[in-house]
């Protein structure tokens, strides 16, 4: 049973892969965050890249936000295209993936190749893209968790052994390897099996031998119809292939080869940096021919006596040929007839190995946990991103055919974008990679090269090709550079009579490199802290309550920083209006007669809905000026014709529209009257109001109380005129509807062949009371263009062909809205649904193809999300009706560069989406809304303006540098360097945290150790060193920090209430650090607890925020690295776990932490967290276990398997979403240890007296 709950989806991406998916010509990129699979689209678009003028560039390390401070470099505006990644769908998947491969099979539902999917526990799984469904389909799943595979006693856990998954370039077949030593191979079927890479000749090879059939389960041959797209699977021993694959360390499938040839990475012995002189060059390279008929394998070669260090095999494509095998200090590459060329990328190598290698030890760096890929298919260099994001350009020395060197040369820093290292790297264009990170946010990177170009010289038989063509050929954009490294012919078409020549390595204009889009990572979070957002404070109210918030450590290296997570969205307040008795707004932005100087696309008017006096509804209109609301004067509008319904414009903004109870009135830009249009019914004698309207130009949508419908349309000459309705349309009674302008005909409906003429890109999507749902094409009404009688169902997916059934329970559905939603990117057409319940569902609409034929279909799919309504409270069923009609869903169309829609209701929520995520449902703080509208000014931009309770009418923004992709409001406030653990201040409104630093670690000179003789390296391991720093939350800065001793490490900080004085008890809010001490591996490690005071001082001139610093209160030595601090009890006590060892100490007056109480834990202690008011203390062990540990009964073990707790933060309130269970539901042992705290009971407390 799951005790917890995932505070985000996993944002830390693990592997990627770019290949044709959704289709044959489609370029898709599959991104795997761990147990989530992403599917995203690449998209190009023109934007305006600042670029540096110079070579300095802004550096976070400043702990702003955006880094422009003083320092930053002037930026010049260039447009660019630009690579941008829109999400297609995400999926989770049960399980950790391990790896993923394309697989190019006979046949696939979309025509796309197909992917495969390793997870961690020996399992495959073959999934293809579902047209029909806009969804994956599973084709087979395969096991390998088999006792008669696993059957050895001394063989380690699967959990604990790497799996590796390989594909072959021509798809003919995957090897899985699993275990110690297991290799699952997997076979899949090939048109021409046994003519491998058409290059069969019967004149040379003999006469073909008759084709063997496969057999399915059913019978039928392998040229039927339904023959699964691969074999029997088999399960071979990495001994049966050779006996001196005992330790197995990489393998990959390598190209160029007729059968299925992959090369290995193993060594008899275990490698090991401790036994240099034991273990030294004990690797070995083999590569092996695969008979998948035979179950055969034929070593093709081998290269023995290899550096120990050698991890990861990468093939390399035809342009360059053989493979590349990457270790920790050195590249070496080996051609298919075995012949090696290395170089040795730092002075340690020469101590690792005997291989023969070049020198290039004055690049000083390291390989351990790099990412290399090639830059193109017509590109023989690679990029090497190292563990620290420094990149690097490898490029070979070609002499004929054959490789005779290689060169490494770094990348100018400035022209580095990369903050952190990668886990993945992917072609997804022609100058594009998408870098995976699992430590920062991941990229999409492009590079250019400047006047220095790739030089192409012709082959002899081509010298006949023009300029022209040559150009052609260069400019060629390759969609997916990972499918042409497996497509030998496309190779060959695209650089046929092409040879590489050369390539120089020493050039001035080298590659420059620069981000084109994101994607977020809240990981890897190493502290977490519950703290208060800061006051938003504004002229036009008083400062704001402070928002709760989570706080939490994130990145790793340059990258590092802190991340804020907030339930609601907190706007900010840019001007405030006093409109008396306002109950419903609308902005409007005309045409004026006379354009304004100022005027451009801001909005001009503002018309409110008033409630007077006697009850009876009025209307004003009022000009929108700089600092107040001007009341429109000596104009044809009528503030005492009654409550406005809707407001709008027509006509290119020409005519304002005015939408009465039983009239429509238009206006032009200064607000003379243009028109009055009655809605009185002349059929019948009954009298219907209009309760609600939409607009979409030139058409206005009204719907009445008697659950009719009026259709208006204006001319070009501004006048308004109803649109004839068929008589099906005027029997049918309708719930709700609305207008979509399907512009760029994403939705494919058909225009009718007598109206394709006159027929607009407006669409009417209408609900009848019945739950079916209508859509029409105007200004057609005859007949709709789509139509799904089974929309109240809420099936997951929605179709013309979805029967109703009549044992179906049918949900009631009160409100319909079609809109756009994403950002500047990509938006795209949702509709939305409201049930009487205030459930909010979401339907994402879809082509799917019509089986026997070219086109395709509109369908719905029924998307999730998190919006959750919160019943009404009793004074609130009683609104007034007329209030409530205009609460209804609307459609925001820029706040901020989102198209949105505004939910209203408890709680009243904002659908946010962006081109990289899907549709987010979040809430709006700040109490209930009467009415939202768009808001467009000069002092608010883009944002929004809202009737706040009362009179005042409150123009907003959203927050500055905000994501919302998560599910959350999240910031991230870059540091530049990584934090390793947080706490916040309550009393300062302050964060205290420690950031991390490398620094050089020699040998130590001291009492303890013999004299060590003069060290010749100079490429020094690092250590880490520790750096409290209190972070300001409201200016985001570093206002002070506190330097602590070389080699000492924070591993925790605690803000505890601590009794300062024992003679008056008084309590104080100090912050509490424990560090731990490394001295080298010969002598145990120490530590220390510090003790802060944050006081107040005098601030420096122009920044108030740096009037509060650091006091040292105490310092404590203790034996033993300190791995947890927390408060404990209620009489100001602090808790220090030492590992297996806890104790209880209390504050002298003279600056010295008194032992009072300690206890041999059975847990190494990781962290630890007082739950206040319960006597209980929550412990993390580092094996995998919660531990409950009571005041005074001793020790409640509980080690769920499956919760690894790292750090935490509780934040219990009364009645809030983390309840605490009764205590007498937790059944408590015998006590078998003695108390670590003394009872609760007012009894004497037997302690140490305080000297």
């Amino acid at each position: 049973m799951q005790c917890y709950l995932e505070l985000t989806p996993p944002t830390a991406v693990t592997h990627s892969l770019c290949l044709p998916f959704l289709s044959s010509t489609a370029n898709n990129l599959v991104v795997a965050k761990t147990s989530l699979l992403q599917i995203f689209s690449p998209k190009s678009i023109i934007t305006t890249a600042d670029e540096p003028s110079s070579k300095a560039q802004a550096s976070p390390s400043n702990g702003t936000i955006n880094g422009n401070g003083p320092g930053s470099a002037k930026l010049r505006a260039e447009r660019v295209q630009t690579t941008k990644l829109v999400l297609v769908a995400e999926y989770e998947i049960a399980g950790t993936i391990t790896s993923i491969a394309r697989v190019k099979i006979l046949k696939t539902k979309s025509g796309g190749e197909a992917l495969l999917v390793a997870l961690r526990d020996a399992k495959l799984s073959l999934v293809e893209w579902d047209p029909e469904r806009y969804s994956i389909s599973t084709i087979s799943i395969h096991y390998y968790e088999d006792e008669n595979i696993l059957s050895s006693p001394w063989e380690p856990n699967m959990s604990q052994c790497t799996t590796t998954l390989s594909v072959d370039p021509s798809s003919r077949c995957a090897v899985f390897k699993f275990g110690a030593r297991h290799l699952a191979i997997l076979p899949f079927h090939q048109g021409g099996d046994d003519i491998a890479m058409g290059d069969y000749d019967p004149e040379l090879d003999g006469e073909k031998e008759p084709r063997k059939e496969s057999i399915t389960k059913g019978g039928e041959t392998a040229q039927g119809k339904d023959i699964t797209p691969y074999a029997a699977s088999f399960v071979l021993s990495l001994l049966a292939l050779d006996p001196t694959l005992t330790h197995p360390i990489h393998l990959s499938f390598l190209y160029e080869y007729r059968e299925p040839t992959f090369g290995i990475l193993s060594s008899q012995n275990a490698t090991s940096t401790a036994l240099p002189n034991d273990r030294h060059d004990n690797v070995s390279y083999a590569v092996y021919n695969l008979d998948l008929e035979q179950r055969a394998s034929t070593t093709l070669l081998s290269v023995n006596n290899l550096p120990y260090d050698l991890f990861e095999i990468i093939p390399l494509s035809r342009i360059i040929g053989g493979a590349l095998l990457v270790g920790g200090n050195e590249v070496i590459h080996v051609d298919q007839s075995g012949k090696t060329n290395g170089v040795a990328v730092n002075e340690l190598a020469k101590k690792c190995t005997s291989f023969a290698l070049a020198d290039r030890s004055d690049l000083r760096i390291k390989l351990e946990g790099s990412v290399i890929k090639q830059l193109g298919i017509d590109n023989p260099e690679l990029l090497i991103i190292q563990s620290d994001g420094q990149l690097l350009i490898l490029s070979f020395k070609i002499d004929g055919r054959s490789v005779s060197g290689l060169n490494i040369r770094p990348i100018d820093p400035d022209y580095s974008p990369l903050l952190a290292g990668a886990s993945c790297a992917s072609i997804i264009g022609r100058g594009r990679m998408f870098i995976g990170s699992e430590c920062a946010d991941s990229v999409v990177m492009g590079w250019s090269r400047g006047l220095d170009r790739l030089k192409r010289q012709r082959s002899r038989p081509d010298l006949s090709i023009d300029d022209d063509e040559v150009a052609e050929l260069d400019d060629i954009e390759i969609e997916d550079d990972e499918d042409d490294l497996y497509a030998d012919d496309k190779l060959d078409e695209r650089v046929k009579g092409e040879a590489v020549v050369s390539f120089s390595p020493n050039r001035e204009d080298d590659y420059k490199f620069r981000v084109h889009d994101s994607l977020l990572n809240v990981g890897p979070m190493s502290d977490v802290s519950f703290g208060m957002s800061p006051l938003v404070e504004h002229k036009f109210t008083e400062a704001s309550q402070p928002k709760p918030e989570l706080m939490t450590v994130s990145g790793h290296c340059r990258a590092g920083g802190l991340m804020s997570f907030q339930h609601e969205i907190v706007s900010r307040v840019m001007q405030q209006y006093n409109v008396p008795s306002v109950h419903a707004i609308w902005t409007i932005h005309a045409k004026k007669s006379v354009e304004a100087s100022t005027g451009g696309a801001f909005d001009n008017y503002l018309i409110a809905s008033l409630v007077g006096m006697n009850g009876q509804g009025q209307t004003k209109a009022f000009v929108i000026g700089t600092d107040d609301l001007d009341e429109v004067q000596n104009t044809d509008f009528d503030a005492d014709a009654g409550a406005t319904i809707a407001a709008g414009t027509l006509n290119g903004g020409a005519r304002i529209v005015q939408v009465l109870a039983n009239e429509v009135r238009t206006f032009d830009g200064d607000f003379g009257l243009a028109q009055i249009y009655p809605l009185a019914d002349d059929d019948n004698d009954t009298e219907s109001r209009v309760r609600s309207a939409t607009f979409a130009d030139p058409f206005i949508l009204l719907f009445k109380d008697d659950q009719s419908l009026t259709i208006l349309t204006v001319d070009e000459s501004g006048d308004l005129d109803e649109v004839e309705q068929s008589q099906n349309l005027k029997d049918t009674k309708w719930m709700s509807g609305s207008l979509y302008e399907d512009s760029n005909d994403v939705l494919r409906l058909d225009y009718g062949s007598d109206d394709e003429d006159e027929a607009s890109n407006v669409l009417m999507f209408l609900l009848s009371t019945t739950g079916g749902l209508q859509v029409y094409r105007l200004p057609t009404l005859r007949k709709p263009v789509y139509v799904a009688e089974g929309l109240s169902l809420l099936p997951p997916f929605l179709s013309k062909e979805f029967s109703v059934r009549r044992s179906s329970t049918k949900e009631a559905i009160v409100e319909l809205l079609v809109s756009d939603l994403g950002d500047s990117v990509n938006k795209s057409p949702y509709m939305m649904l409201r049930t009487q319940e205030d459930d909010l569902v979401i339907y994402q609409p879809y082509q799917a193809p019509i089986e026997g034929s070219k086109d395709t279909a509109l369908r719905f799919l029924k998307i999730p999300h998190s919006h959750l309504p919160v019943p009404p409270a009793d004074d609130a069923m009683e609104e007034d009706e007329d209030v409530k009609s205009h609460a209804l869903l609307r459609a925001i169309h820029d706040l901020d560069g989102y198209s949105t829609v505004w939910v209203p209701g408890s709680p009243q929520s904002l659908i946010i989406k962006s081109a990289s995520s899907p549709p987010q449902t979040i809430r709006l703080s700040g109490g209930s809304f009467v009415d939202l509208r768009s808001f467009n000014i000069s002092r608010c931009k883009k944002g929004f303006v809202y009737i706040g309770g009362g009179d005042t009418i409150n123009a907003a923004q959203l927050p500055l540098h905000s994501s919302y992709t998560t599910g959350w409001v999240t910031r991230k406030v870059p540091l530049g360097s990584e934090v390793n653990a947080l706490s916040f201040h309550s009393s300062s409104q302050t964060y205290v945290l420690s950031a991390i630093t490398k620094s050089p670690f020699r040998l130590p000179e001291d009492e303890y150790h013999r004299p060590f003789p003069t060290e010749a390296d100079t490429l020094l391991p690092e250590i880490d060193q520790s750096t409290l720093k209190l972070f300001d939350r409201k200016s985001c800065t570093i206002i002070d920090r506190h330097n602590l001793d070389p080699t000492e490490v924070v591993t925790c900080i605690e803000t505890v209430s601590l009794e300062i004085s024992e003679n008056t008890h008084e309590r104080q809010n100090l912050v509490c650090v424990g560090t731990a001490l490394t001295r080298g591996e010969d002598l145990p490690s120490t530590g220390r607890i510090y003790v802060f005071a944050i006081i107040d001082v005098v601030p420096e001139p122009d920044h108030p925020e740096t009037g509060r610093a650091f006091k040292l209160i105490c310092k404590e030595e203790v034996k033993g690295a300190v791995t947890a601090l927390s408060g404990v009890g209620t009489q100001g006590f602090l808790l220090v776990a030492h590992g297996q060892k806890c104790m209880v100490r209390g504050l002298k007056e003279d600056g010295s932490l008194l032992p009072l109480a300690f206890m041999d834990m059975q847990c190494y202690v990781s962290a630890a967290k007082e739950l206040p008011g319960t006597g209980l203390c929550v412990m993390g062990d580092a094996l995998k276990g919660v531990w409950f540990t009571g005041y005074t009964v001793g020790i409640i073990s509980i080690k769920p398997p499956i919760l690894e707790p790292k750090e935490w933060d509780t934040n219990i309130q009364e009645g809030g979403p983390l309840p605490t269970p009764p205590l007498q539901q937790i059944p408590l042992p015998h006590l078998h240890h003695r108390s670590l705290l003394p009872p609760r009971r007012q009894e004497p407390l037997h302690r140490r007296r305080r000297q």
